[in-house]
């Protein structure tokens, strides 16, 4: 969570003080894909039945946000964040509004924290039900359709690159002929 907070703020700064860079931009998507997946393959050791699923969500993490960022450097865009106002009505208000990209970002590290944190402990008992529990179930929710908007950024992104490819190759044409 603390890494969350972290790195909301880092970005923040970085804009703030007009210091955004894609080195940057790509290290802030390595840092935030390599610790989630060294959570992930913690918590497939602490609940070894869900492993496939933590697998499912590290390949969909991993792959959907690189081919998304890839594809964003391709374009020319100085950010995966800006996005084309006629694209994907469901990307545009994911990045467009900053409450909701914090809601679905801190929901889905909550789940991954609580379920890191009810491996040790219930943690103190609400309305009859230990809050980590409790968290994970409110979060888990948010967490899935976190998921799905990680296979939306890869559908999105594959279409983006074939048009870049077929702009690179009508480019190609017209200069050969």
């Amino acid at each position: 969570m603390i890494s969350g907070l972290l790195d909301a703020f880092d970005g923040h700064a970085a804009r703030y003080f007009n210091q955004s860079t894609k080195f940057g931009a790509m290290l802030d998507q390595l840092t935030d894909r390599c610790g989630t997946m060294c959570l992930l393959v913690t918590l497939s050791y602490f609940y070894p039945r869900y492993m496939f699923l933590f697998q499912l969500s590290m390949t969909i993490d991993i792959a959907c946000h690189w081919i998304y960022l890839h594809t964003s450097l391709l374009q020319g865009k100085t950010s995966h964040k800006f996005i084309d106002l006629s694209e994907n009505p469901i990307m545009r208000i994911y990045y467009t509004s900053r409450p909701i990209l914090f809601f679905m970002c801190a929901g889905n590290e909550a789940f991954y924290a609580a379920l890191y944190l009810l491996h040790f402990t219930e943690g103190p008992t609400v309305a009859g039900l230990g809050l980590f529990r409790a968290v994970c179930y409110v979060s888990a929710p948010v967490a899935i359709v976190k998921s799905l908007i990680s296979l939306l950024h890869g559908y999105v992104a594959c279409k983006n690159l074939g048009v870049v490819d077929v702009k690179e190759r009508e480019a190609l044409r017209s200069k050969s002929q």
